[in-house]
């Protein structure tokens, strides 16, 4: 078989992304994927391209809501006790990283990916042939009382800034958008450039269909390391296989990290697990996705049912899933949404790749100008794969990216 130009490690939605993005530069690409096709977060996530999001997650906001959260082992953030050790320094280069001047900066590179990818995606979901699973429907976002609306202002000054359209609301207006709301939420606002795809695995699953289509390929095998060598990269395998190409992406998700290792770069990924339970279709009248900011998940519409999901439990790789974080969001969601049925919910627990400052690591390995890193985006994934894909695309042919990504740089801590 001959050498492909390039490998993706990866089949989630950003290393297909990328992958088809390359073969459109007319290289021959090979995706290895240790499960295949949409098996990590790519599969289980709110489906959302939430390219108003441009705050990052590290902010001075978290910082205050946090020790309140971290009090609840099933609230929106939690460190199991068993990983509280481990994530210590990460914490604390994601408290540095709430200063405000960085949080400044890191919104400033978050808002240039945004436009990218928001401006890559309809393109790219043409060309391949997943242009119907799209959505407009918007986000609302709601606020128990007065005193939690007036707190979240400020984080609307910088959309407004940027010339993202939203609309604060009361109870009566919130109500013609979305029935059915409890009386507790008072407050409200819709932003309508907020989209999202039917289902998040059928879109990553078609994804993978194009690419085959086009003459990629997508392989199981797991990638334990990486070996520069003469023109190329050897790509090893936990069955003793050595695959080359001229050029990898690293796109893993929450083992890149462990893979970038192999070549000498230590980059402090650590894992967002998310938890969700996906009820029926018929489980609630949703109109638009809903975020409960104040408890930290989101209820979505997919064309497969109503998800319920979202907060964060930092815990790593290896630590057994907590399915009462789901069960807690879906008791929360029922009384939040009285006229929610619970039967019939199928659980999932799925690993978000995450970095302290709240942005992915996109750019080329110090070891090595031929392997590209594209991970690390948080709960971003979905939302920047396409300008994503373009970045990667750019990097592997010689381009100027469409960007400026200094700031992304996996060398930047």
């Amino acid at each position: 078989m001959a050498e492909p130009d390039v490998i993706v490690i990866g089949a989630g939605v950003v290393g297909l992304s990328a992958a088809i993005a390359a073969v459109g530069r007319g290289l021959s690409v090979t995706v290895l994927d240790r499960e295949g096709p949409a098996a990590g977060a790519s599969a289980g996530n709110a489906g959302a391209f939430a390219f108003t999001d441009i705050l990052p997650l590290a902010s001075p906001g978290i910082l205050r809501k946090a020790p309140k959260w971290l009090l609840d082992p099933l609230g929106p953030l939690t460190v199991p006790p068993a990983y509280a050790l481990k994530i210590a320094p990460w914490m604390f280069r994601f408290w540095r990283a709430c200063q405000p001047g960085r949080v400044a900066h890191s919104t400033a590179a978050q808002t240039s990916l945004m436009d990218l990818s928001k401006a890559e995606l309809e393109p790219f979901l043409k060309e391949t042939g997943t242009a119907s699973m799209l959505r407009k429907e918007g986000n609302l976002q709601v606020y128990e009382g007065e005193a939690e609306f007036k707190a979240s202002l400020a984080g609307w000054k910088p959309r407004e800034d940027h010339g993202i359209e939203f609309h604060h609301l009361d109870a009566a207006a919130m109500s013609g958008i979305q029935p059915g709301l409890a009386a507790r939420f008072t407050h409200g606002t819709f932003t309508p450039g907020w989209y999202s795809i039917a289902d998040p695995k059928l879109y990553t699953l078609a994804l993978a269909d194009h690419f085959r289509t086009i003459g990629g390929r997508v392989e199981r095998a797991e990638v334990t390391a990486l070996r520069p060598v003469d023109g190329g990269v050897d790509v090893l395998t936990a069955d003793g296989e050595i695959r080359r190409a001229a050029q990898v992406v690293l796109s893993a998700g929450a083992f890149s990290h462990r893979i970038a290792r192999t070549i000498g770069e230590s980059i402090p990924l650590e894992t967002e697990r998310g938890y969700n339970t996906t009820l029926p279709a018929g489980a609630f009248d949703l109109r638009t996705q809903i975020t409960f900011g104040g408890h930290g998940f989101v209820v979505t519409r997919l064309s497969t049912g109503i998800r319920v999901g979202g907060a964060v439990e930092l815990g790593g790789l290896d630590l057994p899933p907590n399915f009462h974080r789901s069960e807690a969001m879906l008791k929360k969601a029922q009384a939040f949404l009285p006229g929610l049925k619970p039967e019939g919910g199928v659980q999932w627990m799925g690993f978000r790749p995450s970095l302290p400052d709240s942005l992915p690591a996109i750019g080329r390995a110090r070891a090595t100008p031929r392997v590209v890193y594209a991970f690390g985006h948080g709960h971003l994934g979905l939302t920047q794969s396409a300008g994503t894909a373009r970045i990667v695309a750019d990097l592997l042919t010689g381009r100027q990216p469409a960007i400026d990504i200094a700031s992304f740089s996996p060398q930047r801590f």
